[in-house]
């Protein structure tokens, strides 16, 4: 098994170094006491082992605080101009919140070769048939991106089911129990939207994460409803998906993406 992690390491940064594929909203900490302040990054990169994201203000479409009451909260204004900002959150009440975030579009050009190992990586084998059909499998490849993240954080002993709600994000990794939930299976249940419809029969990445050390991954598979049952994992975790989708008419690009995560922790 450690082999084939910096197997895919090594893999994965020879062929997206500069892309920084990943991203995630990464809090200091999951849990908390009524009244702290979380402290939240964004984090951007390879196997659940980022840096900062460079953004800013300036790229974000949306940036709601869903609170345990299930109240939607603009944070918006909350992260200044400065490229790095993080969000500094006050947690005045009891229960489960939810952060949630989608970025503007970015723009990235890809050869062939590189395009073609990004789709392999992800599982976009539609992506590939239809370059396929068109003949564009040596073309170099013009893409749109954004970002679809959400975070849930757990403040007290007080659970609540806000968390488990589609939300306004384009690419929506939903868990349909709360995932500080006891259960006797120990499994969780995602829902994975895009616009609002499941994707059925499509790759999930599941990251864990037990110290800076140590990352694993697993890839399931959505079945005819969109659904995942992800098995209990201690430590940190991001369960993550790419979306593609071919855009008509346009003079700069050919593709749009969409790239979600979700994060929490087992404990």
């Amino acid at each position: 098994m450690k082999q084939k992690y910096i197997f895919l390491l090594a893999f994965v940064f020879f062929f997206f170094a500069g892309i920084a594929h990943e991203f995630w909203l990464s809090p200091q900490r999951f849990f908390y006491t009524k009244n702290e302040i979380a402290v939240i990054k964004f984090s951007v990169g390879e196997g659940f082992m980022g840096e900062n994201w460079k953004g800013d203000k300036s790229r974000i479409i949306q940036l709601i605080h869903v609170t345990p009451s299930g109240q939607a909260i603009d944070l918006k204004d909350s992260l200044s101009l400065t490229p790095g900002d993080s969000l500094k959150l006050f947690l005045s009440k009891e229960g489960t919140n939810m952060i949630y975030f989608n970025s503007t579009n970015s723009f990235i050009s890809l050869d062939p070769k590189k395009f073609n190992a990004y789709l392999e990586e992800d599982g976009l084998q539609y992506i590939k048939a239809e370059r396929k059909k068109y003949n564009e499998e040596n073309k170099n490849s013009n893409e749109y991106y954004q970002r679809s993240v959400k975070t849930i954080l757990q403040v007290g002993n007080t659970l609540t089911d806000a968390c488990t709600k589609p939300t306004s994000l384009p690419l929506d990794i939903i868990p349909l129990k709360n995932p500080y939930q006891e259960t006797k299976d120990k499994k969780i249940p995602f829902l994975i939207l895009f616009k609002g419809k499941p994707l059925p029969n499509y790759i999930i990445k599941i990251w864990s994460k037990l110290n800076f050390a140590k990352v694993s991954m697993q890839e399931l598979r959505t079945d005819s409803n969109g659904k995942i049952l992800l098995s209990k994992i201690n430590g940190k975790i991001m369960v993550s998906a790419v979306y593609m989708e071919r855009i008509m008419d346009d003079a700069k690009a050919q593709w749009q993406s969409y790239w979600g995560s979700c994060t929490f922790e087992n404990r």
